[in-house]
């Protein structure tokens, strides 16, 4: 079968990254996620009539194979079955990015919650990249169901830790719906630093202060921001660092928990956290249509989401190369890098000519506001 250049690239170097693969399942995979890359749509159908017109094979049994990707062992044909465990593969996903990453001291994570109607639950920590998020850990539940995620949560993280190399600074962000001292402390013990939100209630008192004052008053609208060491929670204490604005144009202050001050990270690392929420704009109705898989077994999207998650490290990766390229071309680089790694690759495709060297280029910090 004789490939385009660009995708027997691609199924090199995942045979390269994902060493655990057999060379069958690494080539499922590369055609998996380069047909989500070119056609932004998650669907088999439209993946496998895509893959089938370029590649003239058979749509059928082509679509057989992408089907038995997301299958349990006992449900693929043939008696050399494999199941695709997909907590073995979060760490070499994250060397993967990491290996691209012209930023080599600085890595920004987002844990957060999302939800496909009422039927998954995704708890997932991405990568934050450039108004984007590169999922590279994840946890997905039956809608509703009820059950403790701090366990959860430990576990991703312990798992993503094997692939962060020693001396980075690690900035880990959380709205204030996962807050938690386990959290926070969890987080601490890797030597990353939690950025969380925390809601209004309850009290807090500076260090060295005897009295402890309601959260609910430690801002006023308009205010600058403001940055003090603190503890938070009066029955169950965080000392930490306590950040607090509340910008004019908004109805609530927002208040967060750290260890770190703004003179530490020269910036403001929470606006990067509504990037996760992009990205999953990006998976769902923005992009792949995720939202109309129906799909039920939680393991078999967990297997789907890796395949969505490498083709949007494909789409971030060009776009972010794209970007560098037309910087000061203000209609093209208005454009999301996701969208505009689309863009890129079905141009580098008609004209039959090679991607652009791909990587991850330095990113800057918003400033904090005045």
């Amino acid at each position: 079968m004789s490939y385009p250049e660009e995708l027997d690239y691609w199924t090199k170097e995942l045979s390269t990254e994902f060493p655990q693969l057999s060379r069958t399942q690494a080539n499922v995979l590369a055609l998996y996620s380069y047909g989500m890359a070119m056609t932004h749509h998650c669907g088999q159908t439209i993946v496998t009539t895509f893959l089938a017109l370029l590649l003239r094979i058979s749509a059928q049994n082509l679509r057989q194979r992408l089907r038995e990707w997301n299958y349990e062992a006992e449900q693929k044909r043939g008696r050399k079955r494999q199941e695709i465990g997909v907590e073995d593969h979060f760490a070499p996903l994250l060397r993967f990015i990491l290996g691209h990453w012209r930023e080599k001291k600085r890595l920004v994570l987002a844990l957060d919650v999302t939800y496909l109607r009422d039927r998954h639950t995704i708890l997932a920590i991405s990568v934050l990249y450039r108004g984007c998020a590169i999922p590279v850990a994840w946890r997905i539940l039956p809608g509703n169901q009820a059950g403790e995620w701090h366990p959860i949560w430990v576990s991703l993280l312990q798992n993503l830790s094997q692939a962060i190399p020693a001396g980075y600074s690690v900035l880990v962000l959380c709205d204030r719906g996962l807050y938690s001292k386990r959290l926070f402390e969890t987080i601490r013990a890797r030597d990353w630093h939690p950025f969380m939100r925390i809601g209004t209630q309850g009290k807090y008192r500076r260090i060295r202060a005897q009295k402890w004052r309601p959260l609910g008053q430690v801002a006023f609208r308009g205010m600058k921001s403001q940055c003090f060491r603190a503890q938070c929670f009066k029955g169950n204490p965080l000392t930490c660092v306590l950040w607090v604005q509340w910008s004019a144009q908004y109805d609530e202050p927002c208040l967060i928990v750290t260890d770190l001050t703004p003179k530490q990270v020269k910036g403001n690392p929470y606006a990067l956290r509504a990037w996760i929420e992009v990205g999953f704009k990006d998976f769902k109705r923005g992009g792949f249509r995720w939202e109309q898989c129906k799909t039920i077994a939680s393991q078999r999207m967990e297997r789907l989401l890796l395949v969505m998650a490498l083709a949007m490290l494909w789409l971030v990766r060009t776009g972010s190369a794209t970007t560098n390229e037309w910087l000061f071309d203000p209609i093209v680089s208005s454009l999301s890098c996701t969208r505009l790694g689309w863009l890129a690759t079905l141009v580098c495709a008609i004209q039959q000519q090679p991607l652009i060297s791909a990587y991850f280029s330095p990113y800057l910090l918003p400033p904090l506001p005045s």
